[in-house]
């Protein structure tokens, strides 16, 4: 089977396609912002050497040196969205662990928070980063409506059916 010039191009142009660009993974916060029963979500930027390019996400980003988890996503939402949201605005909600030794480096860790805004408080708020950021209901989400980071996609999965979890 032949490939032709103008898919190859149009292939090397996805960054979703993209098998080359350093990727350098790190611990990360996000925050599960709900808003009147829907979520805020980011359109990630479609650029190269990002995990995920244009896919929806969680708001959040890399924790610095020295910088506590709730340090970090409150930096992480004013540089995101002009929003001046004080720890205890935050309810932790859940801690994922990725190994990485298979590519040989450390595990790393993303920490979700739920932060509950109302419709006027996102009126207030502007895009810093990302492409786009918009409300979905839950069942967008569930129903796979839009292309969401697979990491995020399940701590909403679970936010979503956190009455329905049982030990």
């Amino acid at each position: 089977m032949s490939v032709s010039k103008a898919s190859t191009s149009r292939a090397e142009d996805d960054p979703r396609l993209d098998l080359s660009a350093p990727l350098r993974p790190g611990n990360a916060v996000a925050a599960v912002i709900v808003v009147e029963g829907q979520y805020l979500l980011q359109l990630r930027d479609a650029k190269h050497g990002i995990f995920f390019p244009a896919h929806w996400g969680c708001f959040g980003g890399g924790v610095e040196p020295g910088e506590t988890a709730e340090q970090a996503l409150a930096r992480e939402l004013e540089e995101e969205l002009g929003a001046r949201i004080g720890t205890g605005d935050m309810h932790y909600f859940s801690r994922f662990e990725f190994g990485l030794d298979f590519a040989g480096l450390d595990p790393i860790w993303r920490i979700f928070c739920e932060i509950a805004i109302s419709k006027e408080q996102m009126a207030g708020l502007t895009l810093g980063e990302g492409s786009d950021m918009r409300l979905f209901p839950a069942a967008a989400i569930l129903t796979h409506q839009i292309p969401l980071t697979p990491y995020d996609a399940f701590a909403l999965w679970m936010h979503i059916n956190r009455s329905r979890l049982v030990g």
